[in-house]
């Protein structure tokens, strides 16, 4: 049984770049999607960490955008064009969200990988979420502000944070 998350992967991806989008040209519309891959790569992997939670989701579907793009007012799909819509999955999305408005959130996530089913083999390379250049962060200024993130990442932030592991930073 094969974990491949990639139909998720891709949709979820292709659904933020498109609410989100890059400010700039190509070169910040490949690095915009660069972002939101690993974030979205990262989260697909937290909330399906096995096989068969990969399997399942391919069998039953991830549930698609439709609340998604009603609280972004984002056009709906009404001659059923745009069928990867379907393979959205709000959970992951509203995980993604967290992750590129929250560095030390998408540090802990990434930590929280280590070790799981997906991660075996060649390691996975996250830089572009966890440590964005100045050229990153304008390229995906709309993708990474809290603010414009904050209606989907507080859809489902609390099940994410019950997947990390704690916090344990110090504050004076």
């Amino acid at each position: 049984m094969t974990a491949d998350l990639s139909p998720v992967i891709a949709a979820t991806t292709q659904w933020l770049t498109r609410s989100f989008p890059a400010s700039g040209g190509a070169l910040a519309s490949a690095l915009c999607e660069a972002q939101a891959r690993q974030a979205v790569t990262v989260a697909a992997w937290l909330r399906y960490p096995t096989a068969m939670d990969a399997a399942l989701v391919g069998l039953a579907g991830p549930g698609g955008s439709a609340r998604l793009d009603g609280i972004t007012g984002a056009d709906a799909d009404p001659d059923g064009a745009a069928a990867w819509r379907t393979w959205v999955d709000e959970v992951v999305t509203s995980w993604a969200a967290c992750l590129l408005a929250d560095p030390d959130m998408a540090s802990r996530a990434v930590t929280a990988l280590a070790g799981g089913t997906h991660t075996t083999g060649a390691p996975a390379e996250f830089r572009r979420l966890l440590a964005p250049d100045e050229t990153d962060q304008k390229a995906a200024a709309l993708l990474r502000h809290p603010d414009l993130l904050a209606p989907v990442a507080e859809l489902h932030r609390s099940r994410l944070l019950d997947r990390l592991p704690p916090d344990h930073t110090l504050t004076a």
